[in-house]
């Protein structure tokens, strides 16, 4: 199923939005699974480059960062096969 499918609640005013505008507002209100998903379509880099780039506008939440840096230690915890380790 594609992102816009899965998440048509994030710009439900345009279904037919590209997955940037998707992504954006994903990150404006962010909640954890759904900035999960974000990185698992999307990669962890680019979503961290698009909020760096919602950063410089000023527009994102104070947990973004914390997010994606508990995110990308699950991702890394999972590629080892090592247990998880606490969240940051």
């Amino acid at each position: 199923m594609a992102y816009s499918q899965r998440h048509p609640e994030l710009v439900w005013s345009n279904p037919q939005a590209g997955d940037e505008v998707f992504l954006r507002a994903a990150l404006v209100k962010p909640r954890f699974h759904t900035v999960l998903d974000d990185c698992c379509e999307f990669g962890l880099d680019r979503v961290r480059t698009e909020w760096e780039e919602l950063a410089v506008e000023g527009t994102p939440k104070p947990a973004g960062p914390r997010m994606l840096r508990n995110i990308e230690l699950g991702f890394a915890d999972a590629a080892t096969g090592q247990p998880p380790r606490l969240c940051a």
